[in-house]
């Protein structure tokens, strides 16, 4: 369940977003008169999201590529090579 507070707790409570945003891992919604204004994360978090996107860009770069006739590799000998290694 998102983790919404008002904006006016930034200024007044950051100590409680600031603990929050780190004990809960997740972003906390910030509101400006009930309507959405901002979000606080903390860094691990945000440094996660960054880690999902680029996967995801690898991901869908890789997909592309087998769609214009690329071919891949077995995952199954990768992956024996890089325990060899």
């Amino acid at each position: 369940m998102p983790i919404i507070r008002p904006i006016s707790d930034l200024r007044n409570n950051f100590s409680s977003i600031s603990e929050i945003a780190h004990s809960d891992n997740e972003p906390v919604f910030l509101t400006k008169n009930g309507i959405g204004d901002l979000v606080v994360m903390s860094l691990e978090y945000y440094d996660q999201q960054l880690a999902k996107l680029e996967l995801y860009q690898k991901l869908n770069e890789a997909r592309e590529e087998i769609k214009r006739g690329a071919k891949g590799k077995n995952a199954r000998k990768v992956l024996e090579s890089l325990i060899q290694s």
